[in-house]
């Protein structure tokens, strides 16, 4: 037995003594360097840079072209707008193991605009912006292609290396020339717009904030469809994220060729074959309940809905001059529409106010108002009459609020489109060259 527990003493201190090896043969600082240091041989080792996509967390796509060097600076373009699509904008970059290896872009660029809390400088949410990143995780590296991940909203964005042409339709502005293209459906005057392709009409609108077109169209056997789908600008015109299938058509984008101003009509080119977009004065498929859907949310809110500009009219917005009103101690605030306000006493009414902001009181009121009545007609139309002025105040009989509540009372009436979860524009059936943008 004491044989026995000698043998066990031994082979414990033997062991005790023994330091296992480590499997690396070099220290973590040491791989991680490493490490690095191959990812930037990667990405300066491509010599005619990197095109990219980047999607936000809200689902917005942009296309980008980086140049790295190795002396920590980058070079880019991105579609965002005609300025960033043709300035090569200069900033600086490091790769950096935060947990994982990174990407950070660390001084203002073209990255940073899409992420910048300012709503104003991208069109985005106060607060948010676009919801980008400008500090992604490199989820893969290749020689041919980088996977990135947002470090704070996950955006996801994919660099594949660029070759000579890539290059080049960046430097000589073929990206640019292309979002001026598209641009020009602006000077298409009617809200709606057309693409006649192959026999087939498709309703498309662009929403160039949030990089989104929505196309509609009515299928060979009368069936409507709608797809709303990401959409960014390439070498090669408009890319549709999400394909439009059309029975035996597939349309994955295209290319703007220009502006026909005879016709007022956009010359496009999609799968090798010549169309065109014009301006339609109805929706291909109105929203028949679209106008009530609107009505209802603000007399079950007790709420208004708002617009900042008043009425777009003949590709000018705020074409009656809303922003000016003004007295001597207020200043125009917004433009209100309250359906189905419930007063203390008496029967219920709709409202269309102007509010102002008064200093006196740090805050905004209406100094007048009157009753629009709305009318709903079985084809989605509404139109509204007046029931009188609110007797806070009179009403303006001449200058901005005295157009806005006689184009109010247009015979021809309104669409209403559903363009978001707390918007909606109300297009006059006229001619479809007035509108008007309710938020909530």
């Amino acid at each position: 037995m004491k044989r026995i527990v000698q043998i066990i003493l031994v082979a414990i201190i033997f062991t005790g003594c023994h330091k296992d090896k480590s499997p690396f043969s070099k220290g973590a600082d040491d791989r991680i360097n490493e490490q690095l240091g191959s990812y930037q041989s990667v990405i300066t080792g491509a010599a005619n840079g990197w095109t990219a996509t980047l999607i936000t967390k809200l689902g917005n796509t942009y296309s980008f072209y980086f140049r790295f060097n190795d002396s920590n600076r980058v070079f880019m373009y991105c579609d965002f707008d005609t300025t960033t699509a043709g300035v090569l904008k200069e900033s600086s970059y490091r790769l950096k193991s935060l947990q994982q290896p990174c990407l950070l872009f660390d001084t203002y660029s073209y990255v940073h605009l899409l992420a910048d809390p300012d709503a104003s400088k991208n069109g985005g949410l106060y607060g948010g912006g676009l919801l980008s990143d400008f500090e992604f995780s490199i989820d893969t590296c290749t020689v041919d292609s980088i996977k990135l991940t947002g470090r704070f909203n996950g955006s996801a964005a994919i660099l594949r290396k660029a070759s000579p042409q890539d290059r080049a339709a960046w430097e000589n502005k073929a990206v640019r020339n292309n979002l001026i293209g598209l641009n020009n459906l602006g000077k298409i005057l009617n809200y709606f717009k057309r693409l006649t392709y192959n026999g087939t009409e498709y309703e498309i609108r662009i929403n160039s904030i949030y990089k989104v077109a929505i196309i509609t169209w009515k299928d060979a056997a009368g069936l409507m469809h709608t797809v709303a789908t990401p959409y960014f600008i390439s070498a090669t015109g408009v890319v549709f994220s999400i394909p439009i299938v059309n029975g035996s058509t597939t349309i994955t984008g295209f290319n703007i060729i220009g502006f026909n101003t005879t016709t007022n009509t956009v010359q496009v080119r999609l799968n090798n074959t010549d169309a065109t977009i014009a301006g339609a004065i109805r929706p291909v498929d109105p929203d028949v309940q679209a106008a009530r859907r609107w009505w209802q949310w603000g007399a079950d809110a007790q709420s208004y809905w708002f617009s900042w500009n008043g009425f777009h009219v003949n590709g000018v917005d705020d074409a009656f001059n809303l922003k000016s009103l003004k007295t001597d101690t207020s200043q125009y605030y917004y433009l209100t529409y309250w359906p189905g306000v419930q007063p203390a006493s008496g029967s219920s009414f709709d409202a269309l106010i102007p509010f102002y902001y008064i200093p006196r009181i740090n805050d905004i009121d209406f100094i007048y108002g009157t009753a629009p009545n709305p009318t709903f007609q079985p084809d989605g139309r509404v139109s509204f009459s007046l029931l009188g002025d609110l007797t806070v105040g009179p009403y303006p009989t001449t200058g901005p609020a005295s157009k806005i509540k006689e184009q109010f009372v247009n015979s021809n009436g309104y669409w209403f489109i559903q363009t978001g979860e707390n918007s909606y524009d109300m297009v006059s059936a006229k001619d479809a060259k007035t509108w008007i943008t309710w938020q909530h």
